[in-house]
């Protein structure tokens, strides 16, 4: 596949997420809220490789405050097990302005011992989370994503398969994770895999137990 092909298919499926999170918000009044809300956001992307949906995901969340004409201050953080995915999500980000952008390399089993991330963030977004590959890590990577949920905080995932969707959520309810909404994608991109489409379901979660 040519870059330019690439790009256009990547440009393609990150309008097709945008709103897919979008009619997602409208069935669930906190992710409106986070949507749309004043106060600052911290958003952890979790197994974000490249982060190639860094920039839609920073569209959306840090859009522009009412009546003051400027996006909210907004703390992004990358992180992912592969390095040089990392790496080069950082390069990509460096310098932007308008959103304090961090990528860290590391183990999303062990989250809490990076003392160096917030303790809590408003939403962690998991796209295409892979339960089928390894599904004892992806408990605890779960687990762990919960753990760093605020009180009213919103788990975001999206899955490429059907069963491997209605399996993670039923994993993360045994977590401690509630759902709140679950979205087809009626655009999911078609890849050669029987089965597998980019972002094929988007499923809303929170803690069982927000407070």
């Amino acid at each position: 596949m040519s870059h330019s092909i690439h790009q256009q298919y990547l440009a393609e499926d990150m309008r097709r997420l945008e709103a897919l999170i979008e009619r997602a918000a409208r069935s669930d009044e906190g992710l409106r809220r986070a949507i749309a809300g004043d106060g600052d956001l911290q958003l952890l992307d979790l197994a974000c490789g490249a982060c190639d949906e860094a920039e839609t995901l920073t569209k959306l969340f840090g859009g522009v405050q009412r009546g003051s004409g400027e996006g909210r201050a907004m703390k992004f953080v990358g992180f992912d097990l592969r390095a040089r995915e990392i790496a080069e999500a950082s390069d990509r980000f460096r310098g932007d302005s308008s959103t304090d952008f961090e990528f860290v390399s590391g183990d999303a089993t062990k989250l809490d011992m990076y003392r160096e991330l917030p303790g809590t963030f408003d939403v962690v977004f998991m796209r295409h989370q892979n339960l089928w590959n390894g599904k004892r890590a992806w408990e605890e990577i779960y687990h762990k994503a919960l753990e760093k949920l605020s009180p009213n905080g919103r788990l975001i995932i999206t899955s490429y398969f059907d069963r491997e969707h209605e399996q993670a959520l039923e994993v993360i309810k045994n977590q401690g994770g509630e759902l709140l909404v679950t979205k087809a994608n009626s655009r999911s991109r078609e890849l050669p895999t029987p089965g597998k489409s980019v972002d094929r379901h988007l499923a809303v979660l929170r803690r069982s137990d927000p407070s």
